[in-house]
């Protein structure tokens, strides 16, 4: 497929209504994330639920599948984040390189395993890359819940990936909702970055 404006208008033009307000829906999800709202899950749990189905009718299983534990996580990342109270947020924090280095090295090999069974026994499109989607994605999503500083590296390379995908799927709408999605990630880490950094300056005065 090659890009040029006028598939590119043409996709926005073949939107459903549904897709565009799963796709605003999901931008707001992480302009919210960014600023440590509360609200990001609710918005992402709704965005998801319609994603959920428009993938599955597209055929791509792993990206569904992934959406529907994006609902889960929704409800799950709202109450972790709320740490047992409105008033006292789950603070941001860190992983060493270690520990990312082993939910890399396992992302990989259950997105290998993943895609050798869908090209198998599925007809599912570019299995290995959705694979790879999908597994990152929980880990990243997971991380997030926790308010680990990385969870928007994972995003940003994940973000990068899924736009590649969509676009030889042919969800060119999909492709300027991840594009978008690729900024904000970068926004996200520079802004969770700095919030993460003033605590650990607030800290040490207190000591």
């Amino acid at each position: 497929m090659n890009i040029d404006l006028a598939s590119i208008s043409s996709a926005l033009l073949a939107m459903s209504g549904w897709e565009i307000v799963a796709a605003l829906l999901g931008v707001a999800y992480v302009v919210l994330a960014a600023k440590e709202s509360l609200w990001a899950w609710v918005f992402g749990f709704f965005s998801t639920i319609i994603y959920t189905i428009i993938f599955w009718e597209g055929a791509l299983f792993s990206s569904s599948l992934l959406n529907f534990y994006y609902m889960v996580m929704a409800v799950y990342g709202y109450y972790s984040w709320r740490n047992g109270s409105e008033d006292k947020m789950l603070q941001i924090k860190t992983y060493p390189i270690s520990k990312n280095l082993k939910f890399i090295g396992v992302g990989i090999v259950i997105s290998i395993l993943l895609g050798y069974l869908s090209t198998t026994y599925t007809d599912a499109k570019l299995a290995y890359m959705d694979a790879f989607v999908m597994v990152f994605s929980i880990i990243a999503t997971w991380l997030l819940t926790q308010k680990v500083l990385e969870n928007w590296i994972y995003w940003l390379v994940i973000d990068s990936v899924a736009t590649v995908l969509y676009f030889k799927t042919g969800y060119l709408a999909t492709v300027i909702l991840f594009s978008i999605y690729i900024i904000l990630a970068i926004y996200a880490y520079g802004t969770w970055k700095k919030e993460f950094n003033a605590s650990k300056l607030s800290h040490k005065n207190d000591v």
